[in-house]
């Protein structure tokens, strides 16, 4: 039995979702994964459910009906993890961006101290591969806005390759999280520091989705430039204790 939960959220990743499956299967470490898909018309989920047959016991899906958000879908996998007995919750992408292997490595990290190790881009330079030069301009420079704007300490506040250690999860209200984009990412981070958790980030190599189309969106940037602003002020009212 394992300690450890990957959440991966889907919708139409019908290209990625069996091969980076397996591939978490396939490492040293033990690893349990929940798939929270939005009722992917590509046929997403059944493919989970087909793969479940082989995988029994350590493969998981919860169908949404419709694109709910990728941060309502890491709740529902949150509370969904708070039932059982898992330690350790992961976030990751289905695309491949995210390198499985560095699961190993950013649990590795809680179990040395950390309540949240956040697998971070920009930690030791840029390492980001196949983005267009604007994209990493964006992605950059919207984490140093987050850093002027909050005052935490997170070169990549938007990353969403985590691993939570239960008690941050437990901590933090989860229904009083709003934000779905982007903006979910940095709200989580920024909660987790605000209640005292130790946040570490480890350098991670992010690299492009190859297949399968991205969900990025002017809506999801707008929510989370103004949403910093947001967090901040309603900061300034809140005991985090």
């Amino acid at each position: 039995m394992s300690d450890s939960l990957v959440i991966i959220p889907t919708y139409n990743e019908k290209e990625n979702i069996e091969k980076i499956i397996r591939k978490v299967f396939s490492l040293a470490v033990p690893f349990d994964i929940l798939i929270v898909d939005d009722g992917s018309p590509d046929g997403t989920g059944n493919i989970v459910k087909a793969l479940q047959k082989e995988f029994g016991g350590r493969l998981y899906i919860e169908e949404r009906s419709g694109k709910l958000g990728l941060g309502t879908a890491y709740i529902h996998g949150f509370k969904w993890a708070l039932g059982r007995h898992y330690d350790y919750i992961f976030e990751m992408d289905a695309d491949f961006s995210h390198n499985p292997e560095d699961l190993i490595r950013l649990r590795e990290a809680c179990l040395l101290g950390a309540d949240m190790a956040v697998g971070s881009r920009y930690i030791k330079g840029v390492n980001v591969v196949n983005w267009p030069m604007s994209r990493v301009l964006m992605s950059y420079f919207a984490s140093v806005y987050v850093r002027f704007i909050t005052g935490i300490d997170v070169q990549d506040a938007t990353a969403g390759f985590v691993c939570f250690s239960r008690k941050v999860l437990e901590k933090i209200p989860l229904d009083g999280i709003k934000f779905v984009g982007y903006a979910f990412q940095i709200e989580m981070k920024f909660k987790a520091i605000l209640y005292k958790f130790k946040v570490v980030e480890v350098p991670i190599i992010f690299t492009d989705r190859t297949e399968g189309v991205s969900k990025m969106s002017t809506r999801i940037f707008r929510e989370a430039f103004f949403g910093v602003i947001q967090l901040k002020i309603e900061s300034w009212f809140k005991k985090y204790n």
